[in-house]
């Protein structure tokens, strides 16, 4: 394809230097950083419930709504302003004000704080993200993109899996509130090692990043169809997926009888095992069968979705703990390897240019529609289902929101019809 006015031309030889794995090291530690401090009120749901007195609607608005609904809105003025202003600079102050609001996390006392206190933790990692798809992108060359963003995309499942068990470990110990404080504390100090090791890349475009507007971005965005089918099918995935791993250690302690400290454990070895080997394999997967066709970017995420779903059920429905994390490991892994080739697609279907404004856009969908949406929805449902089904009312909203799974695969498959045509090289 070739190299249009104003967008990035071929990397000049000896661009991407061997450096590039320290920084990959780095956006790594922080992404971990920030799924400990994101999904951390998930493991400490059912003590921070008691504490505060909430219901599973008013956990499921904390652990979803009130971290999505400006963590989805800011991504995108905060990518175009890493575009313009720096991205290694945008994701470091984001960082500082993320950790700080999840300490202050430790001092609440109602809903009302904690739900305030949730909006700034999504504010902050409302600016680390995208620009942190984009550096990648930068420092790797294509054929190796699909690859380090799995790597970098290890970092949700190492980072909910440390959050588990330290969070579960410390609340168990001592309590709840402590976990909070320390865990922002430690990213407040992950921030000097980043500034030192992380610099933005020069442009390899001909033209300032500075003078791209959000609407010639969206103008590009909006001709392509595939673009958006693979933003909705994220977003709807998304609310499955979010849903279920919210909520998952409340299920581990309900239906299943395991205290906090072995719920931390057994959720944690879930998500360690089963998403860091589907982030790997997405990663292995899209590049070795999306070099000869870009279809596998759009039929990888959909088979996975589509076989997750009566996986899931059969570990749900099980009578015990054993046969329930046999039967959730496989899907585990499926629910975290259809992520990476959806968002490296994502990032070809833009110009260089536009990558970071790009990857808020399906970041946005994930988030508003997956993050906001999926756990209050699955925490709704919990309490309507109350009634007739008791404590057991959680296990089935999971295996309601399942069906999300099959519309989003549809969504990916459709996709599959225009990624050759729109991909960029």
């Amino acid at each position: 394809m070739g190299t249009a006015e104003g967008q990035a031309g071929p990397a000049p030889r000896g661009y991407y230097s061997n450096r590039r794995y320290a920084v990959l090291a780095m956006l790594l530690a922080v992404y971990i950083c920030s799924f400990i401090d994101r999904l951390l009120l998930s493991i400490l749901a059912e003590p921070v419930k008691a504490d505060l007195s909430l219901s599973d609607t008013q956990m499921g608005l904390l652990g979803g709504l009130a971290f999505a609904l400006l963590y989805s809105t800011m991504g995108v003025p905060l990518a175009l302003v890493a575009d313009r202003f720096g991205k290694s600079r945008v994701i470091a102050l984001s960082l500082l004000a993320w950790s700080g609001f999840t300490a202050l996390c430790g001092f609440t006392v109602n809903f009302w704080q904690m739900f305030l206190a949730r909006l700034g933790v999504g504010i902050g990692e409302a600016g680390g993200s995208a620009p942190s798809y984009a550096l990648i992108s930068e420092n790797f060359p294509p054929e190796q993109r699909a690859r380090a963003t799995g790597i970098y995309m290890m970092g949700i499942p190492i980072g909910s899996a440390a959050g588990a068990f330290l969070g579960a470990w410390i609340a168990s110990t001592v309590d709840w509130r402590l976990a909070f404080i320390t865990m922002g504390i430690v990213g407040v100090v992950l921030v000097v090692p980043f500034r030192f090791v992380v610099r933005d890349t020069p442009s390899l475009s001909a033209r300032p990043a500075k003078s791209v507007p959000l609407t010639e971005s969206f103008a590009i965005l909006m001709r392509k169809p595939s673009f958006w089918l693979v933003c909705l099918a994220t977003g709807v995935g998304s609310m499955c997926t979010y849903g279920l791993n919210f909520w998952l250690p409340s299920v581990l302690g309900r239906s299943f009888g395991l205290d906090l400290y072995d719920r931390g454990v057994v959720y944690a070895a879930l998500v360690l095992i089963g998403g860091s080997a589907g982030m790997w394999f997405g990663g292995y997967a899209s590049d070795r069968f999306g070099k000869k066709n870009r279809a596998a970017y759009g039929w990888i995420p959909a088979l996975s979705m589509w076989l997750s779903v009566p996986l899931f059920a059969i570990g749900i429905l099980s009578d015990d703990i054993i046969t329930a994390f046999a039967w959730l490991l496989v899907p585990q892994v499926l629910s975290y390897l259809w992520s990476v080739p959806a968002l490296t697609a994502a990032q070809h279907l833009a110009p260089a240019l536009h990558r970071a404004t790009a990857a808020a856009c399906v970041l946005f969908f994930s988030n508003a529609i997956g993050f906001g949406l999926g756990t209050p929805v699955m925490g709704w449902l919990s309490d309507m289902m109350y009634q007739t089904h008791g404590e057991e009312s959680l296990r089935y909203a999971m295996l309601a929101i399942l069906s999300l799974y099959l519309v989003a695969g549809g969504m990916m498959m459709a996709a599959t019809r225009y990624l050759q045509r729109d991909w960029e090289d």
